[in-house]
């Protein structure tokens, strides 16, 4: 599903899309950047890499900078993470189980889908990650000097998409504790039908617990 590969309709009209889509994004002071197009698909599934190879002085560039990177040949939506924007990679299974009890406690995060099956669950920056977590095999965390694809970003077998768009909490990153807590849960094995009766039990030590989130509207 490459953008090459699509009609000359298409293609001019998905480009245009994605382009708005990173001017949106870059006015709400995301640190968006342009990255490769990868064309491998299944095993070879890979993340796309930054265009620019000094992409971390690019960082917190001026809409109008953003608009010109997007403007011209094929490329993908990338987001830094580490300064304001850290992700939670898991597996379609625990993504999904978060999600429902993110979902049953009113508590929702930005969430992204990517074509290999993989979810990015989006919070606020944070030093703090639950043991659970960054011991899990499932469970990839994305912070500092790091970035993650954005949608719509296209792929051989897919377009990366959201689950969940961050316009649902107000363009507000949610504290990172709060989603680490939940898929904490969700790898405990619980389900949404708990997910009230427990929505006020920590499962996060108190240094795990990282001060509020900032926003990003």
């Amino acid at each position: 599903m490459l953008d090459m590969e699509w009609p000359d309709s298409w293609r001019g009209s998905f480009r245009i899309e994605l382009r708005a889509e990173a001017i949106s994004l870059a006015e709400r002071g995301w640190p968006i950047l342009p990255g490769t197009i990868s064309p491998g698909e299944g095993a070879d599934w890979e993340y796309p890499a930054p265009a620019h190879e000094n992409w971390q002085d690019r960082l917190g560039a001026h809409p109008r900078q953003v608009a010109a990177w997007f403007t011209g040949k094929p490329c993908s939506l990338l987001v830094a993470t580490g300064t304001m924007v850290d992700a939670l990679e898991v597996g379609d299974e625990l993504g999904r189980r978060a999600a429902s009890l993110l979902r049953v406690t009113g508590r929702p995060a930005p969430i992204v889908a990517m074509p290999n099956g993989r979810w990015l669950f989006l919070t606020a920056s944070t030093d703090a990650v639950h043991p659970a977590l960054a011991e899990n095999e499932d469970v990839t965390c994305h912070g500092r000097d790091g970035y993650v694809p954005l949608p719509p970003t296209p792929y051989r077998q897919g377009v990366v998409h959201w689950r969940v768009k961050p316009e649902i909490w107000g363009w507000r990153l949610p504290e990172a504790s709060t989603v680490h807590e939940v898929l904490v849960r969700a790898l405990l094995g619980e389900h949404d039908d708990a997910a009230v009766a427990g929505s006020t039990t920590s499962v996060l030590a108190p240094e795990d617990q990282p001060a509020a989130a900032p926003s990003a509207a």
